[in-house]
């Protein structure tokens, strides 16, 4: 992808002071005697989810699942696949579903059914970002970072073919240009 441009959609710093904010709602939103389970959505979510765990100001629990529709592709295939389960019962126990981005919205309706069935207390989404103009399934989110347009974004977790994940602003990439990094 040496052709590629990218533009900063989100600063590193917008992102921090977001992601504090709602670090400090989900803690006011949760009972404090009450476990609290985030459960990252791989691998895209990893580093929003530990953003997010330390901003929230009580004790956590921290499991991950992954999925896979995408591949190497710039869209969906619709198929859902669980790659990786978790690796502890969240039968009783609130969960948090944290995920990088809320796009068709077919992998989160796929996980949401999945493990509704596992008799959570209580089941919610927390997302990095939310692309609401290509819905296909309704979801909904509890917790929204940022509301992104239609344009394919990578950094602070997102990547394209396992590239730009590391970057620390969020950017759209685009085909054509002289850069491949964000400025």
């Amino acid at each position: 992808m040496d052709s590629s441009r990218l533009e900063v959609l989100i600063s590193a710093d917008d992102i921090s002071r977001r992601v504090a904010e709602m670090g400090l709602r989900i803690g006011a939103d949760y009972p404090a005697s009450e476990p609290l389970l985030l459960v990252g959505v791989l691998k895209g979510a990893w580093i929003f989810l530990a953003d997010l765990a330390r901003a929230i100001p009580r004790s956590v629990s921290i499991d991950f699942l992954s999925t896979s529709s995408y591949g190497k592709e710039r869209t969906s295939s619709g198929e859902v696949k669980l790659v990786r389960d978790l690796d502890e019962s969240i039968e009783g126990k609130h969960v948090l579903l944290v995920e990088d981005i809320v796009d068709t919205g077919i992998t989160l309706s796929y996980l949401m059914r999945v493990l509704g069935q596992r008799q959570p207390a209580s089941l919610r989404i927390a997302t990095f970002l939310d692309k609401p103009s290509r819905r296909r399934e309704g979801v909904d989110i509890a917790y929204r970072g940022f509301e992104v347009p239609d344009k394919f974004v990578v950094g602070y977790g997102l990547d394209f073919a396992s590239k730009y994940r590391n970057l620390k602003d969020l950017c759209a990439l685009h085909e054509g240009g002289s850069q491949d990094r964000c400025p």
